[in-house]
């Protein structure tokens, strides 16, 4: 299995950056050129599926819409249920919902996350997967869904930490993050 240092290493290898998308004064982290890489992308999943082997998972929590790639995967892999963190809207039934800004997002407009209120059980134990954590506003949200649901999150992980926004002080729960940036 791949090191750590090496994965994040291979990881900042693929990374394409856009400067001033989707608005002037982001520079959008495109991690798209990673799953041309379906090695690399294995080695992602077998290193987290290891980090997580000795614990309980019973759910791993992919936000839309980039975290939808890699959590189903990492789900499989642990065993475990993949529940999809949609946005408002997009979910039937009956559902708990929360909302927040995102880094380039309208403070006058927030978004809304949602999942079903038949996803998780209290008591539950999981994991919150997302492609990138820049302020930690949409990995806070998730935790809101999870406590919502009156489960347990086990740690947060992404890909990819722009340490500068310091979005892991959000936080509540533990997080992890493979190439800090």
């Amino acid at each position: 299995m791949i090191s750590h240092p090496a994965l994040s290493a291979a990881l900042k290898n693929k990374l394409l950056a856009y400067p001033d998308f989707p608005k002037p004064g982001i520079l959008f982290q495109d991690i798209t050129p990673i799953f041309h890489d379906s090695a690399l992308v294995g080695e992602i999943i077998e290193f987290l599926a290891k980090r997580y082997s000795q614990h309980q998972v019973d759910a791993v929590l992919g936000l839309e819409a980039r975290g939808f790639i890699l959590a189903p995967m990492l789900a499989l892999a642990l065993k475990s249920k993949f529940i999809p963190v949609r946005k408002a809207g997009k979910l039937p039934g009956k559902t708990h919902q929360t909302s927040f800004v995102k880094e380039y997002g309208d403070p006058h407009h927030p978004d809304t996350f949602e999942i079903s209120t038949l996803a998780l059980t209290p008591g539950e134990r999981v994991l919150i997967f997302d492609d990138l954590i820049a302020l930690g506003e949409t990995l806070r949200a998730a935790e809101k869904l999870v406590e919502l649901s009156e489960a347990t999150t086990l740690e947060s992980i992404c890909l990819i930490e722009l340490l500068a926004l310091k979005g892991r002080e959000k936080l509540r729960s533990p997080f992890f993050s493979i190439l800090q940036l």
